[in-house]
């Protein structure tokens, strides 16, 4: 069935672990066995005493205490095979999923910076932590409890018919109207599954993306618009969870419906029977028994097809991100030669997110090694885009990008940000200790030179006067340090990696003037004989630049340094003059 597809790809993750599970299937058929033969023997001693009462004669102890020993014995062996059966399952069951988490894991490093602009951060985490566990638990379930139920109905089947066939044929009579009731149910809420983890994930990212934005929201007052875009997507989840819920619950009360008609008609003909002496007594209780095991295992299919639904839309959600085409590498990878140079040049370069909304057409520009280029225009004008483009985040439609003379796309993506370092706006720090972020620059790097490159950023002071020192723990949020000591931490990362080729974006827009000026003169130094981008708003930090880009929707409108734009008397020179005007004003 095609909609339990993403399940039977799973196998591919019990495939590792096949010994192991071969093995669960052993102790499941073994416990199965097992679990058929209690009601035979147990008519055994049954039948002995009505036998004996019937004739007046003294009940056969000895032979009544022989089977019921007999049956203690397989009870015991029966419970040891379950406990077997669980442990090892499990075992496989865990296994697999540390897999297909790290799997995921693994892929998520391979998609492209595209992926994570479209889809929510909240709705990717629910996939690799919601969807698996919800995986993990129907397959720690529903295997074995599947294989049971399957087996447990042919073994019970075989004893039916070993008793009396025609009582048999007529009892089968409820497996197929079980299956027609289960389908249709099935057929009908599947599709309620898939709703109810989409919305699930879709509640996480929202959920998510207040919880990261809480401070700005509570100073704008949206508690209330909030908690209203909250209830939306709550109700939609309820009402979809609520649908999968009831549709579902319907199925095992239908099923045990036609267990119950069974076990009634069942009764009236085996006491038919037994009265004019087709069966025996203990043969009619282990019969009705026999009724019991394959229905049992019908409503254990029924109490576990929601489980498996959840689970098959979960596995769908899963599948979705490991299916996501990934970043395609070059065959055979131009390789730069050493020692680079950092010469940078754009060639008729043109690139749109959108194939209907062309943003930058038919960019040129060189840059020299060591040289500073400063790029500036309004916001949209395409200056994250060029830098996203210079490190291959996303690739040119047409044109070409090249450093030292090599194209970058005929180049390994790692090898072309390997020759990059960056400092962001919103300076990102991971939880660990201070040394650990700046090392992360570099993670080979020795204490020597975390403290050299920290002093080189100008946040080896600040470090010192931390309890802890180098190794303070940063938090999970990273708020335990200032917003300019996390800018400072983050150039000294980049310092760490010594890179040919500087990017620097909005690295002092956040921050009060005394850091400005802190964190201007550690980028001053290690922006010392490196090529560097910087993107600014503030045009008063760039006028030493060696060159200066002016873009506007795309395109490169002014380019000079800062004297040569403002004698020219264009957009350059009316930006400079209004930022100046407001520096005055302030």
């Amino acid at each position: 069935m095609r909609k339990f597809s993403s399940l039977k790809r799973l196998m591919h993750y019990i495939n590792p672990y096949k010994k192991t599970f071969y093995l669960v299937l052993f102790f499941a058929i073994v416990t199965l066995i097992l679990g058929t033969l209690v009601p035979y023997l147990t008519g055994l001693p049954t039948t002995e005493v009505a036998k004996n009462v019937q004739q007046g004669e003294a009940i056969n102890f000895a032979y009544v205490f022989k089977w019921l020993v007999v049956v203690v014995i397989v009870g015991i062996i029966y419970c040891g095979t379950q406990l077997a059966t669980g442990w090892l399952m499990a075992n496989v069951v865990q296994n697999a999923m540390r897999d297909l988490r790290e799997a995921i894991e693994t892929k998520i490093n391979r998609l492209p910076v595209s992926y994570f602009d479209k889809n929510q951060q909240g709705n990717i985490l629910s996939r690799v932590t919601n969807d698996v566990d919800a995986v993990s638990n129907a397959l720690q379930q529903a295997i074995v409890k599947s294989v049971n139920a399957v087996l447990g109905i042919f073994f019970a089947i075989l004893m039916m018919f070993y008793i009396n066939p025609l009582m048999a044929v007529i009892s089968m009579i409820m497996i197929p109207t079980s299956l027609l009731i289960s389908r249709k149910i099935v057929q009908v809420s599947q599709k309620d599954f898939q709703q109810m983890q989409n919305s699930l994930g879709e509640l996480n990212g929202y959920v998510q993306e207040n919880m990261t934005g809480f401070g700005v929201l509570k100073l704008y007052g949206r508690e209330k618009e909030t908690l209203a875009g909250f209830k939306k997507v709550n109700h939609e989840l309820r009402h979809s969870g609520f649908r999968a819920a009831f549709v579902s619950s319907t199925m095992q009360p239908l099923v045990q419906l036609t267990a119950y008609a069974t076990y009634i008609a069942m009764a009236v003909l085996g006491s038919w029977n037994v009265i004019h002496g087709v069966i025996l007594v203990g043969q009619l209780q282990a019969f009705i028994q026999y009724i019991w095991q394959v229905s049992q295992p019908m409503g254990d299919i029924t109490q576990l097809s929601s489980m498996i639904q959840s689970a098959s839309a979960s596995a769908k959600r899963v599948f979705e991100i490991l299916d996501e085409a990934e970043e395609v590498e070059v065959k055979s990878a131009a390789v730069m030669k050493t020692p680079v140079a950092g010469n940078v040049a754009f060639e008729n370069v043109s690139f749109s997110y959108d194939p209907k909304k062309p943003l930058i057409k038919n960019l040129s520009f060189s840059v020299k090694a060591g040289e500073t280029v400063a790029v500036v225009g309004p916001t949209g004008a395409g200056k994250t885009t060029l830098i996203n483009l210079l490190m291959r985040f996303y690739d040119v439609d047409e044109g070409k990008i090249l450093i030292d003379g090599v194209d970058t796309q005929a180049m390994k993506r790692s090898d072309v940000r390997a020759l990059f370092g960056m400092v962001l706006q919103d300076a990102w720090l991971y939880e660990g200790t201070i040394a650990d972020n700046i090392r992360f620059g570099r993670l080979e790097a020795t204490d020597y030179e975390v403290v050299d490159a920290a002093k080189t950023a100008n946040v080896d002071h600040f470090i010192r006067t931390m309890p802890g020192g180098y190794e303070m723990e940063i938090n999970a949020e990273g708020d335990n340090v200032s917003l300019g000591q996390k800018q400072l931490l983050t150039i000294a990362r980049a310092v760490i990696s010594d890179p040919k080729i500087l990017i620097l974006d909005e690295a002092t827009s956040s921050v009060d003037t005394r850091l400005e000026s802190l964190i201007q003169k550690a980028m001053d130094k290690v922006m010392e004989g490196r090529t560097s981008f910087v993107i600014a708003h503030r045009l008063s930090t760039i006028r030493e630049a060696d060159l200066i880009l002016v873009m506007k929707e795309g395109q490169i409108i002014e380019h000079g340094t800062h004297e040569e734009l403002l004698q020219q008397q264009g957009f350059y020179e009316k930006l400079y003059n209004s930022q100046f005007a407001e520096e005055t004003i302030e």
